[in-house]
């Protein structure tokens, strides 16, 4: 069985539409996310998870439910990235709260 065939064809066939832009960026951002952890992690020797990381996996999740929502309409990619979604917002709550709180001194 040919495997490489599909993929060329895909390719030969590609079009940029502004919904795979939408998807483009979300799954750059939602990968970068990972090089800003590793980045602080090796910065400081022990594993970090800095804000950057949280507004990236927001933003990027956000953009690909967009993408699968509206663009695609593919029930997969809305399960695997609703998730997220609500995850990351959450967190990126907490470490707001948490900064703050550590900025005014006051008791978390």
């Amino acid at each position: 069985m040919d495997l490489i065939s599909p993929i060329l064809h895909a390719l030969q066939h590609f079009q940029l539409t502004p919904w795979k832009l939408v998807g483009f960026a979300g799954t750059v951002m939602f990968t970068s996310r990972w090089f800003v952890q590793l980045y602080y992690t090796r910065k400081y020797k022990r594993v970090v998870m800095p804000l950057a990381f949280w507004w990236l996996s927001v933003l990027g999740s956000a953009l690909l439910l967009a993408y699968f929502t509206v663009g695609k309409n593919d029930s997969v990619g809305i399960l695997s990235n609703f998730f997220p979604v609500f995850v990351s917002v959450y967190n990126l709550v907490v470490h707001l709260r948490h900064r703050r709180h550590s900025v005014t001194g006051d008791e978390v």
